[in-house]
């Protein structure tokens, strides 16, 4: 009786994993994809969403420790080290962002960005559901807290693709700034929640 429930286990073991390794390429080319949006458009919300692509690798590889029975204390290092991250990325966009509406500066339109962030938008959802569901059945707190950071990430994109659309088909360049403000909300949750113990 107990073989099935063991392969079921290593079967769910295994989704986690391809979810997991998902999540980090699909990162690791988005903050190459980001970085030439960003540049080109001059686009702080976009220059913001790549870095918090980069936290995303680190969470993900956080959750592959996990899963892999490394230990509750190197979790905790790691989970702090992203902490870490976010209060940076939160700190860089609120300057940034500020900045950039104090001076009325106006972001460039970026079909790359739009393209990439609403692909992201659909691919973040996807795989939240996947997290939540294969966290869910393995009872895994780490990878169903990581399912969520995967919805927030695919609901930023969101915010982002908001914010470039707005500017570009009527002119409200400050949307690219705030949606920078809508991700250092977000960062700061996060620090938040890592250092007090709600990860």
């Amino acid at each position: 009786m107990t073989a099935p429930q063991e392969i079921s286990r290593d079967s769910l073991l295994r989704q986690g994993f391809v979810l997991e390794y998902t999540t980090l390429a699909w990162n690791a080319i988005g903050i190459v994809v980001l970085a030439v949006a960003a540049v080109s458009a001059r686009s702080v919300a976009l220059a913001g969403f790549g870095l918090d692509s980069l936290i995303e690798i680190g969470a993900s590889t956080v959750v592959i420790w996990e899963l892999s029975g490394t230990g509750e204390a190197r979790q905790r290092r790691a989970l702090r080290l992203i902490g870490v991250g976010f209060a940076a990325l939160a700190v860089y966009l609120l300057v940034q962002s500020t900045w950039v509406l104090a001076a009325g500066y106006h972001p460039r339109h970026s079909p790359l960005g739009i393209g990439w962030t609403a692909v992201t938008a659909v691919v973040m959802f996807a795989l939240a559901a996947g997290k939540a569901r294969t966290g869910a059945a393995l009872d895994n707190p780490v990878l169903k807290t990581e399912g969520r950071v995967t919805l927030i990430d695919g609901l930023l994109a969101a915010a982002v693709l908001l914010g470039l659309v707005l500017n570009t088909a009527v002119g409200w360049w400050w949307a690219d700034p705030a949606a920078g403000y809508v991700l250092v909300y977000y960062a700061v949750r996060e620090v938040r929640e890592i250092f007090t113990g709600g990860h």
